[in-house]
C-alpha cells in the first residue's frame, strides 16, 4: 500500500529566468539623430543619413538612441571625438568640423564632485566602449561653463566601437516670458 507521503507531487513555481531578454538594437543619424530609413540595417554604402545629408548612420541600443533634439557626442577609445549633433553643437559652442579629433576634455569635463571619482566619464566611456552593457550614467560640465551639470547617458554605438554621450539636460527649452 502506497502511503499518504508518497503521492504527494512536488508543487510547480513559476520561477523568474536568470535570462534576460535579447537586446534590440536601433540605426539612427549620428548628426541629426534621424532614424534608418525603414528602421533597417543600412548597407554599408548606404550609411549616409538621407534626413540630413550631414551624418552617418551609427547603431546603438534602442533603450538609449538619442531623440532628434538631444545633444550627443560620439567618441572613440581614445577620448577623441567623432561627431556631435547639431545641437551639441549649440550647447557646447563649437561647430563640429572644430571638435573632430579634439580630445573629450576640450568639450565636456566631468562635474566637480565626480572629477577625481573611478566611476567617472572616461571610466563609462571605456566600459560602453569595451561591452555591450546598459547604459552608464555620468555628471558632466560643458568645458567652456562653470556651475552646469548635465547628466551625461553613455552607451557603446558604432561602427567603428565607440561610444555615444547623450547629454540629457542638454535639449534646448523654451521659458515663458
Amino acid at each position: 500500500m502506497i502511503g499518504p507521503s508518497a503521492e504527494k507531487r512536488p508543487e510547480l513555481r513559476l520561477v523568474e529566468g536568470a535570462i534576460e531578454a535579447p537586446v534590440e538594437w536601433s540605426w539612427f543619424c549620428g548628426h541629426c539623430a534621424a532614424p534608418s530609413p525603414g528602421g533597417e540595417v543600412p548597407a554599408p554604402a548606404a550609411r549616409v543619413c538621407r534626413s540630413c545629408g550631414l551624418g552617418l548612420l551609427l547603431e546603438a541600443r534602442e533603450d538609449a538612441v538619442p531623440e532628434h533634439d538631444d545633444a550627443f557626442l560620439v567618441v572613440d577609445s581614445s577620448l577623441r571625438v567623432h561627431g556631435l549633433s547639431r545641437h551639441a553643437e549649440r550647447l557646447l559652442g563649437i561647430r563640429e568640423d572644430l571638435a573632430v579629433n579634439r580630445p573629450l576634455s576640450e568639450l565636456v569635463v566631468p562635474a566637480d564632485a565626480e572629477a577625481g571619482s573611478r566611476s567617472g566619464l572616461a571610466a563609462a566611456v571605456a566600459e560602453a566602449i569595451g561591452s555591450e552593457s546598459e547604459p552608464q550614467h555620468a555628471f558632466v560640465r560643458p568645458a567652456n561653463t562653470f556651475g552646469v551639470r548635465v547628466r551625461a547617458r553613455i552607451v557603446a554605438c558604432g561602427p567603428p566601437r565607440a561610444a555615444l554621450i547623450v547629454l540629457e539636460g542638454g535639449r534646448p527649452r523654451l521659458r515663458a516670458v
